[in-house]
């Protein structure tokens, strides 16, 4: 496994490499294969013999012939004195250790140069008669003593035997998966721990009898073939994996890929697409790999059960991986921390739709401490459940970070404790946002405008949904047409935004524009428009099905003028059926006529007394008429029954100028008529 081969440390590494030593310079007589051995032999914890680099050729045999940049046999042998006649050599220098390292452990053929009196291959023939005796590389003191060269000899003969290794791996890449040399490049530095897995594998293949005589190269070449890896990360690289995610997955999988496509089949099985399959495998856990498709199975078969549908599973497993490493125990009780809030199994499937984490993310301490947090604003248990399965996303904010500061910036803005569970009950979004992006920005634009400090918070606590409206795109435009199109004065705009929050979400194209021209068409004139709506912003919001029915029944059965509608434009506020009407008849049956403002902005009891009062007084005024009219007429009729009496009469006994009357009598024209007639 390759957890085995990782967790060497290095202390059992120099101690093979000294037994190593050791016994290469006990058994010197013996042959083997050259220094490709060495890794092998301390990663298989066994101990081979070195080969003894000298060679001589047999009396009675050929010379073995030169081939290209190869030193002549002949001046092989004359450099070198008889075995039996040659003195001990001489300690190397460290740059000769590891220049003999380097040549002895390479695994591509160098450039030369002719003339060259070392091989600069290991597969060549003769690489033992061109090199010195390896055995000198880590011959001990002279006082006995270990020295500090030798170990870090032996941990570079390590570090040049997994760089052997990586390119081995590399070739493999570019040869069997077509990737590219920067691809390549990238990912084998990323999986340091599978190359030290191949390396040990391919050493321990020593001990099988098929490849006890074959070279480290082959058996690396082979683990790396077997193992399957070049194939698998094709297809992870397919389904959209980075090689960053593809090297930590093969790291975890400790040399098991296979567990790697049995997952991702699994997960395929359950809705999850190829572009989440690797952030489900790598966030699910480092047991993720170790775990039986009966285990997972049984995580799915529970939350489906408790309302998550099964279409929906690959969806919440993408999102929320987390819930995958979780045992049967852990995930209940996860469940059933939502389940005692009141949730029904429908909200409880639907919250975990809309954000998985909330199940599977948080610790249960950090849950129970955001739910009590929540419930200091006068919110009850059952309360709580119903806003988190509306806005589940509520527990994956910060208390500290992001609620508490806000908490603290409403309070100075005037908005109390009933008014922050107003805000948290009707858009508990805002308690999401961040504080200094979004909120403060806002604020501060109204307060340009002239809007007070206790006002924002009113029109907060009125309208919430205003914080969650884009400055830039949505709430400027707003105020700029009212200011433009529906000429709303400069004075009078903070009052408008102020009282009428609600116009900041409207939209300019298919609300506020046709409200205006549709005003504008009735004969009201723009700069009257804006008066109207700094008396009444909420004239714009409402739909033109709405007012054309209350204009049309002012005008022609009311019979108002439209000033009446220019001085009281809050008459498009009140219900038509419901209080328009009913008040008119009542004002035509009593025969009282009030301005719309007295008519409509009166509770049904304080109009009728308005009614019985009015009509009471002109009933008073009628009687009094009439008594005055009848005192009249009676005052006129005695009047000219008493003129009869008096006349004198003509017929009986009466003189020609009685009856015509007498020269000093006035004429009609004569009378005086008093100047104010």
């Amino acid at each position: 496994m390759l957890s085995d081969a990782v967790l060497l440390p290095s202390s059992v590494l120099l101690s093979l490499f000294q037994n190593l030593i050791h016994a290469a310079e006990i058994n010197s007589s013996s042959s083997t294969t050259t220094t490709l051995h060495l890794c092998s032999a301390v990663n298989n914890h066994q101990h081979h013999q070195t080969h003894n680099p000298i060679t001589t050729t047999n009396a009675g045999q050929d010379p073995i012939p030169r081939r290209h940049n190869y030193k002549s046999t002949s001046l092989a042998q004359n450099l070198r004195p008889p075995l039996e006649s040659q003195e001990p050599q001489a300690p190397l220098s460290p740059e000769e250790k590891v220049k003999i390292l380097e040549l002895s452990l390479v695994s591509k053929r160098t450039p030369q140069f002719p003339g060259s009196i070392y091989v600069q291959s290991p597969n060549d023939a003769d690489v033992g008669s061109s090199l010195p005796p390896l055995n000198t590389l880590f011959r001990d003191k002279p006082d006995g003593s270990e020295g500090d060269d030798d170990e870090e000899m032996l941990m570079r003969a390590i570090e040049i035997r997994r760089k052997v290794t990586a390119e081995i791996f590399k070739e493999a890449m570019m040869k069997k998966g077509k990737f590219g040399i920067t691809y390549t490049n990238n990912l084998v530095s990323r999986l340091p721990d599978f190359v030290d897995y191949v390396m040990i594998e391919a050493a321990a293949m020593k001990r099988l009898p098929e490849f006890s005589g074959s070279s480290f190269n082959f058996r690396a070449r082979t683990v790396i073939q077997d193992s399957n890896v070049v194939p698998m990360i094709r297809w992870l690289k397919h389904n959209s994996l980075s090689y960053p995610r593809i090297a930590k997955l093969i790291s975890m999988s400790k040399g098991n890929l296979e567990s790697i496509s049995r997952l991702a089949e699994w997960l395929k099985s359950i809705h999850v697409k190829g572009e989440f399959l690797g952030v489900v495998l790598l966030r699910s856990g480092k047991n993720i790999l170790e775990r039986s498709n009966a285990e997972l199975a049984e995580i799915v078969e529970y939350l489906e059960s408790k309302g998550v549908r099964s279409d929906w599973m690959g969806y919440v497993m993408s999102r929320c991986p987390e819930l995958l490493s979780f045992s049967m125990e852990e995930l209940k009780s996860r469940v059933g921390f939502y389940l005692d809030m009141g949730m029904n199994y429908n909200d409880f499937g639907t919250m975990v739709f809309d954000c998985p984490k909330a199940l599977g993310y948080f610790s249960l301490e950090q849950m129970t401490e955001k739910v009590n947090y929540l419930k200091e604003f006068g919110l009850n248990n059952e309360n709580v459940g119903k806003l988190l399965a509306f806005k589940p996303e509520l527990m994956c904010c910060s208390i500290e970070e992001r609620w508490k500061p806000l908490v603290k910036y409403l309070y100075y803005l005037g908005v109390t404790r009933d008014g922050m569970r107003r805000i948290l009950v009707i858009k508990p979004m805002i308690f999401c946002i961040d504080l200094e992006s979004n909120i403060v920005q806002k604020v501060r634009f109204f307060q340009d405008l002239g809007v007070r400090d206790d006002a924002i918070g009113n029109m907060l606590v009125k309208f919430p949904p205003l914080l969650t409206y884009s400055l830039y795109r949505k709430i400027r435009p707003v105020v700029i047409f009212l200011m433009t199109r529906a000429r709303v004065t400069e004075k009078d705009i903070a009052k408008v935004v102020a009282l009428g929050p609600e116009l900041l979400g409207c939209s300019i194209s298919k609300k506020l524009e046709v409200n205006m021209k549709y005003f504008l068409s009735l004969g009201i004139r723009p700069y009257q428009l804006g008066q109207m709506i700094a008396d009444f912003p909420m004239l714009l919001r409402y739909s033109l099905d709405v007012l054309r029915p209350k204009y049309r029944y002012l005008r022609r059965t009311m019979v108002r003028p439209l000033i009446d509608l220019i001085e009281f434009p809050r008459f498009f506020s009140y219900s038509l059926e419901g209080r328009i009407i009913p008040r008119h008849k009542i004002m035509v049956e009593n025969r009282v006529n009030f301005k719309l403002r007295y008519m409509l902005a009166s509770t049904d009891e304080e109009f009728n007394k308005k009614v019985e009062a009015y009509a009471e007084g002109r009933r008073r005024f009628e009687y009094r008429a009439k008594d005055k009219f009848q005192c009249d007429y009676q005052t006129t009729d005695s009047e000219t029954a008493l003129s009869d009496s008096q006349s004198p009469d003509c017929s009986i006994g009466g003189t020609e100028s009685d009856c015509s009357g007498s020269e000093d009598s006035e004429s009609p024209s004569q009378i005086a008529v008093p100047h104010h007639f």
